[in-house]
């Protein structure tokens, strides 16, 4: 039978229902679209920001790069690492970069390295069955990894001669994608952070730190993916998918998670 609304549910009137939860209780503006005014001088903040943030990282690329370099080349002398540094020439219509990369030999699993891994990703994914239902998040997670490591395993079992990536190319594609993905920075924040009203300096301020801490990150992410590449080719894969761009992306995301709880301006500070 279908249900009858109640005279009182068909009196109602549309505003008077809607704002309201299906136990009676009122369901309040969320504080971000409360505070989401994208009106002529918050629209033309957020694009002078872009520009500027944009012009600002344009013209320190260069010299982020060099950075980039003496870093990397510091990493090669103090850690166990058989690599040697080398430059990538990158030709754009405004600038010419020498993007850093690390050369190194591709090394094929040993059988040793092969059984070993084997071993830990069986491990690994066992463990998930012990951990408590509330930290179901973490259980996917680690089955992910294990699952694209197990897949990895698989195919260096029957083809191992025939994979087509170099340590060398990924790396070079490595550095480059991460350098695009700061490059971007500003353009998502102004789509997904400048819109609400938190003031220009704050805005300023986590672009500024968002963009510099994926800077400094850059130089040590790359060093330990070469640690692990120089064992063996094999954990390419997992790097790639997952300790790859998706690292970057998630301190993005973490850090606009942070900036999302900060105090938003006073009106009568807005309306100024």
């Amino acid at each position: 039978m279908r249900e009858v609304p109640s005279t009182r549910a068909r009196d109602a009137k549309p505003e008077e229902t809607l704002p309201r939860g299906h136990r009676g209780g009122v369901i309040s503006m969320h504080r971000a679209l409360a505070h989401f005014k994208l009106g002529p001088m918050n629209l033309a903040a957020s694009v002078a920001l872009l520009f500027v943030f944009s012009a600002i990282w344009l013209a320190l690329l260069p010299r982020v790069c060099r950075f980039w370099s003496g870093a990397l080349e510091t990493g090669i002398h103090f850690l166990p690492l058989n690599a040697r540094l080398d430059l990538a020439d990158k030709n754009f219509h405004i600038l010419t970069l020498h993007i850093p990369y690390l050369r190194m030999e591709p090394v094929l699993p040993s059988l040793t390295v092969w059984s070993l891994t084997a071993v830990l990703t069986v491990l690994f994914y066992a463990a998930t069955y012990l951990l408590p239902a509330h930290l179901k998040p973490v259980i996917y997670i680690v089955r992910g990894i294990a699952l694209v490591q197990a897949s990895a395993l698989f195919y260096f079992a029957f083809w191992p001669t025939s994979f087509p990536h170099t340590p060398e190319s990924y790396m070079q594609a490595l550095v480059v994608a991460i350098a695009a993905i700061i490059s971007i920075v500003p353009v998502l924040y102004a789509l997904t952070f400048y819109i609400f009203d938190f003031g220009l300096a704050k805005k300023a301020l986590l672009t500024a730190l968002t963009m510099a801490h994926l800077t400094l990150f850059l130089p040590l992410q790359v060093l330990l993916q070469a640690l692990a590449l120089q064992q063996t080719v094999m954990f390419m894969p997992v790097l790639y998918i997952v300790f790859g761009m998706m690292v970057d992306v998630l301190i993005i995301i973490g850090f606009y998670s942070w900036g999302m709880t900060w105090s938003f301006r006073q009106p009568s500070t807005a309306n100024r």
